[in-house]
């Protein structure tokens, strides 16, 4: 017995070892994984294959899911079509949009309106006003739907919605959502919600969908009112139900021609959870008339996408700031790449500010983040704590370009997860948003580099085992 084990376990391992060498995308994610596969026998190579893999390279939706996906544009270029000029005010603003739209091929429009929600609160009033108000259609998608306060409250909404003859459809990650069970489904689908799970975990995917999560959060109404950024439903957001207290987070509300790049996403989406093509017909895809004065672009990625949008949006944010950036971000666990641009910027005189929590909800996070920040505070960026804990996933450059979105700064978002994010080119918006953040690390901790360097033995301990696991988090 102990010989079949051990050439069971030989076999297992070479089979591992083989994969991350031919297939690893980082040397130092596949040092990781080497290192976990030599040193956790069978467990290694279990969590390589569930979490390790990248599928990237290997279709991820292969035959079936990239055949529907094929359809899908097809199918979606044929009823969706939009006069589209746009007028940047700088070559940076036009750089940067050229990149997105050839990454994902989501367009930059201009006469949008966009409001800016602040707070938990700020964002279920604006999104429970325009529920209320929804005529034909609602659809929503998030990464968390849990129960509480929150969900009752969509809950009833959605039931006085449905019985005035209003459409609902729900997607929810079957990950994220795990607390929004059968019980909970099944009195949503009973009042006519037609909700899916992305991704569903079970035995026969294992392997091929828990690594893989959608991390979107969406709301498109009547094709005219959009609602994308890093809240999700869960009480969190309204009351303090966790030790890092009452979450904080941005949102973005849309209403114009941007909101048609919105509801691209979600239906994409919920034709791969569905496999219902009815969102492909015309009263779903309707252009949406102008707004407002906002020139805004969506991004959107994951790991059916042939580049990797998120974090290529953001190294080109860096890489064409002239003045400043300001990230606030809550898992700030930057890749190589992403790294040494913060690093180029700073040293070629871009003042650049990051904003993180001091508290975190995961203490693996926490400790991988701060194994970053020594070498960051080296080169002259400046790194502020903020006691409570903000959700947020924001990036402003040069004040005229801000992002907002899911898309944190960690190897997940950049690789792993479906995310959103929503650029807007705007000097209004952004210089708003630039004053609030000001005032936050005004208020707030800054490291002092020297202080840091010098903080306990056993931190820098935890840091580095932290930072060693950090390319598979």
């Amino acid at each position: 017995m102990n010989t079949f084990l051990w050439i069971l376990y030989a076999l297992v391992t070479l089979r591992s070892i083989s994969s991350i060498i031919f297939h690893g995308s980082r040397p130092t994610k596949s040092l990781s994984w080497f290192l976990a596969v030599i040193l956790l026998p069978f467990a290694g190579a279990l969590l390589y294959y569930m979490f390790g893999v990248n599928r990237r390279k290997f279709n991820f939706f292969r035959d079936k899911q990239e055949e529907k996906k094929k359809q899908f544009d097809k199918k979606y270029k044929q009823v969706h079509k939009l006069d589209n000029t746009v007028t940047f005010n700088t070559p940076k603003q036009q750089k940067l949009s050229k990149l997105i739209e050839s990454s994902t091929l989501l367009k930059a429009y201009n006469n949008n309106n966009i409001t800016v929600l602040n707070n938990g609160k700020q964002t279920f009033d604006s999104i429970f006003d325009a529920l209320q108000k929804a005529e034909k259609y609602i659809h929503l998608q998030y990464y968390i739907f849990s129960k509480g306060e929150l969900t009752e409250r969509f809950y009833t909404i959605l039931k006085d919605k449905i019985n005035s003859g209003v459409e609902v459809r729900l997607i929810y990650d079957a990950f994220g959502s795990y607390s929004f069970n059968n019980k909970t489904i099944k009195r949503f689908k009973h009042i006519g919600v037609k909700a899916y799970p992305m991704m569903p975990i079970k035995f026969g995917n294992l392997l091929y969908t828990l690594n893989y999560r959608n991390h979107r959060k969406i709301i498109v109404i009547d094709g005219t009112v959009g609602f994308t950024g890093g809240v999700n439903v869960t009480d969190k957001y309204i009351k303090p139900i966790s030790n890092v207290g009452v979450w904080k987070d941005i949102h973005l509300k849309l209403e114009g021609p941007i909101v048609n790049s919105l509801h691209r996403v979600f239906i994409k989406d919920f034709y791969f959870a569905s496999n219902d093509e009815v969102l492909l017909h015309k009263n779903y895809t309707s252009n949406t008339q102008s707004k407002g004065k906002h020139t805004a672009q969506i991004v959107a990625a994951g790991p059916d996408s042939k580049q990797p949008a998120i974090m290529q949006q953001y190294i080109q944010m860096i890489n064409i700031a002239e003045k400043n950036i300001c990230i606030a971000n809550p898992y700030f666990i930057p890749s190589t790449s992403v790294l040494q641009a913060l690093k180029i910027a700073a040293l070629s005189g871009v003042a650049i500010t990051i904003l993180i929590p001091k508290v975190s909800d995961s203490l693996m996070a926490k400790y991988s983040m701060f194994s970053r920040l020594e070498e960051l505070l080296e080169v002259g960026i400046k790194i502020y704590l903020r006691p409570d804990f903000s959700h947020s996933k924001m990036i402003l450059i040069d004040g005229e370009i801000l992002s907002v979105g899911s898309g944190n700064f960690d190897y997940r978002s950049f690789e792993h997860n479906f995310e959103t994010n929503a650029v807007i080119y705007d000097e209004e918006i952004t210089k708003s948003i630039q004053e609030k953040f000001n005032a936050i690390c005004n208020k707030d901790t800054i490291l002092k580099y020297e202080t840091f360097k010098n903080r306990p033995l056993w931190k820098k301990l935890l840091e580095g085992i932290a930072k060693f696991f950090s390319p598979l988090l």
